[in-house]
């Protein structure tokens, strides 16, 4: 569908939005901005957005009158598809993009596109990393914190661009096409938006909707949901497996990595060489591996790469060590899954400090992983209650409730002894306390240093 001449309204006053503002204003559209906060402070969201100054901007309502001049509506990630307002845009037959689909429409050049519930941030991250070691135009978007659509106008055929793509995101695509694609792996999270896992699974699986065989999607043959999704993906398949010997595809063989390919066996790297703790990690660098071998890159300047990358910022990330306490920085661990993945990567006695917004989530798997390592669970936030009650139906006990992350953390100091460690890493949003996990897990890092030495 084409877009020119059309008069487009764009839903959301975050980066989503702005960028999005910014992108149809460069491409010389008519745009209306819309939030529904009536409270937001103009003054300063033009501060932000000086380059939307002359853009008008509803606030509150938007009437069925007004909806009618638009044939589009550009929604932020944050923005439900199935909110009322969003309804009536459908019934008046205005279109509905997401971020991703618009930027999609102006990029160009090649486009590498990973989802999945944990480990998307990692990996493209490192992707990128990789891409940029064999290409000069290497962009990294999406929902890293770069927004796609920010970067799509000056794309060049030449440019590689690596996204990172959230279920919010998916749900808003018409011809969205990746080159390569690549689901990580699927558990639940997101059911208060996405209201059933079936519903939540399909969002993920559409990142391939536009692909062919001429296309690659890279799939965790581990994940059973995504070993059936295999079989009837519309594009070319490559599994990673981190459990057992894979005759085509990626796999972790004791402590090294191997690429499988026409009945040969070719040594990626050894995992001790990397500085990524844990199997989750290990699968994130395979996925990588196998994306950038698609586009190109030779394994000898892969395993290079691979060997100098550093943990991404608050994902299972060193903080420091006081009285040969360690303290850990995992605030990306949002959902019960991944915040499992920060339990097994810690080796010592571990003060675990978790909870926060409630996303409906179960707890049961993620208390069951503590498996000796938690010495006490610290919770903060809004599902404090509930967690505290799941750990006490398996058994767990040793449990605190803190006020504030401050006070969780200082908590956590002084109780901890030389060899232990302290793991942020809260299987919940952060809102309702913070507005996201990097600011929760700065202010972590900010806490931590300043506790005397």
């Amino acid at each position: 569908m084409g877009i020119e001449e059309k008069k487009v309204l764009v839903v959301g006053t975050g980066v989503s939005g702005i960028a999005a503002a910014g992108l149809l204003l460069d491409k010389k559209m008519d745009v209306v901005i819309f939030d529904g906060n009536r409270e937001l402070d103009i003054k300063k969201f033009h501060e932000k957005a000086p380059q939307l100054a002359k853009v008008p901007l509803i606030l509150g309502e938007l009437a069925e009158e007004k909806m009618r001049e638009f044939k589009m509506a550009v929604l932020s990630p944050g923005v439900p598809v199935d909110i009322p307002m969003v309804e009536r845009l459908r019934a008046q037959n205005v279109a509905i993009w997401g971020e991703i689909e618009l930027a999609s429409y102006y990029g160009k050049g090649r486009l590498v596109a990973i989802t999945g519930t944990n480990g998307k941030t990692t990996t493209t991250a490192l992707t990128a990393e990789i891409l940029k070691s064999c290409y000069k135009d290497v962009r990294m978007v999406g929902n890293i914190g770069i927004p796609y659509t920010s970067e799509a106008a000056s794309m060049t055929d030449e440019t590689v661009t690596v996204a990172e793509i959230s279920s919010f995101q998916l749900e808003t695509i018409h011809a969205f096409l990746p080159d390569v694609s690549a689901i990580l792996n699927i558990t639940p999270d997101h059911l208060n938006r996405h209201h059933t896992m079936e519903c939540y699974i399909k969002a993920k699986e559409d990142i391939t909707k536009n692909q062919t065989k001429n296309q690659v999607c890279v799939l965790n043959y581990e994940d059973e949901v995504l070993r059936a999704f295999g079989k009837r993906a519309p594009a070319r398949v490559i599994y990673f497996s981190s459990r057992r010997k894979l005759k085509d595809g990626f796999y972790l063989d004791g402590e090294d990595i191997y690429m499988a390919a026409g009945g040969e066996n070719t040594h990626i790297i050894n995992v001790n060489e990397l500085n990524l703790l844990g199997r989750h990690n290990f699968e994130n660098v395979m996925a990588a591996c196998a994306m950038c071998v698609t586009v190109g890159v030779p394994v000898a300047q892969m395993a290079e790469v691979l060997k100098k990358f550093q943990a991404v910022e608050h994902r299972i990330e060193y903080v420091t060590e006081k009285r040969g306490v360690r303290f850990y920085n995992d605030s990306k661990g949002t959902n019960p899954d991944a915040a499992i993945q920060g339990i097994r990567a810690m080796n010592r006695p571990t003060f675990l400090i978790g909870g926060g917004y409630d996303k409906q989530s179960e707890y049961d798997e993620w208390i069951e992983a503590f498996d000796g390592r938690v010495k006490t669970l610290v919770l903060i936030g809004q599902t404090a209650e509930k967690i505290e009650n799941c750990a006490r139906r398996h058994g767990f006990r040793n449990t605190v409730r803190c006020n504030t992350l401050e006070e969780a953390v200082h908590f956590c100091y002084d109780h901890a002894v030389s060899g232990d460690a302290v793991l942020l890493s809260p299987a919940c949003a952060s809102w309702g306390m913070f507005p996201n996990y990097e600011e929760r897990g700065r202010i972590f890092k900010e806490i931590v240093h300043g506790l005397e030495g």
